[in-house]
């Protein structure tokens, strides 16, 4: 098929490769960087579809100025960069990239939540700086998990399949969503839905998995920190902007909770000011959905989902089903 469709980054080639087999041209972002907004604009001109990163701001302006672009393929779970609202006005499908990084991204969190409440990274620095001079009975302390309580902000699939891994360590679940009661957790875990408040001062391990929206922005702040138990840890794989960072890194300074576990920050890839120094947050580079298995399967997902607009079906991961009718009108 005589269709044009470019990559932003490199991705695994299982996804190029199904892709070169039903388009015409395939083109991939050779710079091992994000594209500057005015270098995206530009190689998106005269495109049919794009498959792009969280780092790629697709707006109305590049929708509009895209006038051949019929599908953005998100390479994520989340598309907090992506207009949706002005795709679907325009016509143009958005698909994401759900389920196949549930489990990755469910292990980044219980391992966060290990590194920072058993002060692991404390540890291997001071191992490294060989400043370790032998075992010492108040050495290093951190908490034990057998049961104690898991809060989960955000009960879908991620926060699921996290959930569902505190049964190893005998763990009272209480969690939040927006959608109703999660029968999978109550029934299996016995978990309860609270509120956030009743969340936030109960919990010993907070995990956050909310979508980042207007309504979830800075959901967690100053106010809501001073709610936790001093002896609580929070721990963030979802998006960086449900915490107000630098709320978060004063309550970090000032010991209001334990620590904190991050794979997800406010204005990534920068970190708020005092972040990097504090010794009792454990920050990763974004590595959630990182393992082979689950980059090899968002790559063909994402090119699954261009094939399908391309050969005018539903694309198996809508977001805007009413764009496809729009298209089709």
């Amino acid at each position: 098929m005589s269709f044009n469709v470019f990559i932003t980054r490199q991705i695994p080639d299982e996804g190029i490769t199904l892709l070169r087999k039903w388009c015409q041209t395939v083109e991939v972002n050779p710079h091992d960087r994000p594209l500057t907004y005015d270098e995206l604009l530009e190689k998106a001109r005269g495109r049919d579809a794009l498959i792009t990163m969280l780092s790629d701001r697709i707006d109305d302006r590049l929708m509009h100025e895209i006038k051949s672009l019929k599908i953005v393929a998100n390479y994520a779970v989340g598309y907090d960069n992506v207009d949706v609202k002005a795709a679907t006005g325009r016509g143009i499908v958005v698909t994401n990239t759900p389920g196949v990084l549930t489990d990755s991204t469910a292990d980044m969190a219980w391992a966060l939540l290990f590194s920072v409440s058993r002060r692991i990274v404390e540890g291997d620095k001071i191992t490294r700086a060989g400043k370790f001079v032998g075992w010492a009975p108040l050495f290093l302390l951190g908490g034990d998990m057998v049961g104690k309580t898991l809060g989960i902000i955000g009960a879908g699939r991620i926060g699921t399949a996290m959930a569902m891994r505190s049964r190893g360590w005998c763990m009272k679940v209480l969690y939040t969503t927006h959608t109703n009661k999660n029968a999978v957790l109550e029934e299996m875990l016995g978990a309860q839905k609270v509120d956030l408040e009743t969340l936030l001062r109960t919990s010993d391990f907070i995990s956050i998995h909310t979508p980042l929206t207007e309504k979830t922005k800075h959901l967690i702040g100053a106010r809501e920190l001073a709610m936790m138990k001093k002896t609580a840890y929070l721990i963030n794989t979802a998006r960086g902007a449900v915490i107000d960072e630098a709320a978060l890194v004063e309550a970090l300074r000032k010991k209001v909770i334990a620590g904190a576990g991050l794979d997800v920050y406010e204005e990534e890839p920068k970190l708020k000011p005092g972040l990097a120094a504090l010794e009792n947050a454990v920050l990763a580079p974004h590595l959630g959905s990182a393992t082979v298995e689950s980059r090899n399967k968002m790559s063909v997902m994402a090119a699954e989902n261009i094939i399908a607009v391309l050969k005018k079906q539903r694309p198996p991961h809508c977001l805007n089903p009413e764009a496809l009718i729009k298209r089709m009108a």
